[in-house]
């Protein structure tokens, strides 16, 4: 894919191989085989790459494969990419990997909202005034604390949707919070999110002959490829107030491909893509060690 700036790529460091896999784990008769899988495919991807291996493994598990014909200009951020829907005037998905380190920085959030020329059906300011809605982050602004350009660029209206406040500054910002102490606690994971773009959505803004639809609902997957066994969990919440919070918007992976009909960590093994997907043990996730 092209990239329009310097990438997430560039500033990854990698974390050690998976953690060992021990027979005191309930689950390890059961993941042993998808565990050995996932360690034979690192081992390749890193025979066939370059010394950057590390970073396009990394690149390959945030591809995401989309409906035929749906539109698409894909750009590359410090630190995300974004695949961005010129008819929408609002991003497909946002994609990261958030490491560790990743998850604290000195970096103020004061940077101001800006459109990218450079990208075709960008938002404009305008659009967003008095329209009732927050321009809801897809990545957070908190997850780019390390970087100022990140930060600049988390600003643009490319990574921005019109969300209801309740849910902005309500399960979408707890969830968010969720994501980075999951970072931290198994060393780097990778989010996807964005609106779900197959609904009907009746409401919309914009100026100027801009039709942009307001999203009924927003999805974010969740996937922590470097724990043992792998873990994946995918989240659908209404754009408004969330009833009984994240966990009750808790899904699989595999459900909320079949609601947008995008094909998330297609470069897995397929056993181990098939077990990731299915998954949706919040509890699991909220745990503080693994």
């Amino acid at each position: 894919m092209g990239s329009k700036r310097q990438t997430y790529g560039h500033r990854r460091r990698r974390r050690g191989v998976m953690g060992r896999l021990t027979s005191a784990h309930p689950l390890a008769v059961a993941a042993g085989l998808a565990v050995v899988a996932l360690i034979a495919w690192r081992l390749n991807a890193t025979e066939q790459a370059d010394s950057r291996s590390c970073d396009t493994e990394a690149t390959r598990l945030m591809e995401v494969v989309l409906p035929a014909g749906m539109t698409e200009q894909t750009v590359d951020y410090t630190g995300f990419r974004v695949s961005y829907n010129a008819d929408a005037h609002q991003p497909n998905y946002v994609v990261w990997e958030l490491t560790e380190s990743e998850t604290d920085g000195e970096e103020r959030r004061d940077v101001k909202f800006d459109v990218d020329p450079a990208v075709r059906g960008s938002a404009e300011l305008a659009d967003y005034r008095r329209s009732g809605y927050d321009r809801g982050h897809m990545i957070p602004a908190a997850d780019v604390k390390w970087d100022a350009e990140a930060m600049r660029e988390s600003h643009l209206l490319t990574n921005v949707c019109p969300q209801d406040h309740k849910l902005n500054a309500g399960a979408w910002a707890t969830l968010e919070s969720n994501c980075r102490q999951w970072a931290r606690r198994d060393s780097a994971i990778i989010i996807i999110c964005g609106p779900v773009l197959s609904d009907y959505m009746p409401r919309s803004i914009g100026r100027d002959g801009r039709v942009i639809p307001v999203p009924e609902r927003f999805f974010k997957v969740v996937l922590a490829p470097y724990t043992t066994p792998p873990r994946g969990i995918g989240f659908l919440m209404a754009n408004g107030p969330v009833g009984g919070g994240v966990q009750n918007a808790a899904v699989t992976i595999d459900e909320v491909e079949a609601v947008t009909g995008y094909d998330f960590f297609s470069a897995l093994p397929d056993e181990i893509e098939d077990e990731v997907e299915s998954q949706c043990a919040y509890h699991q996730w909220q745990r503080k060690k693994r």
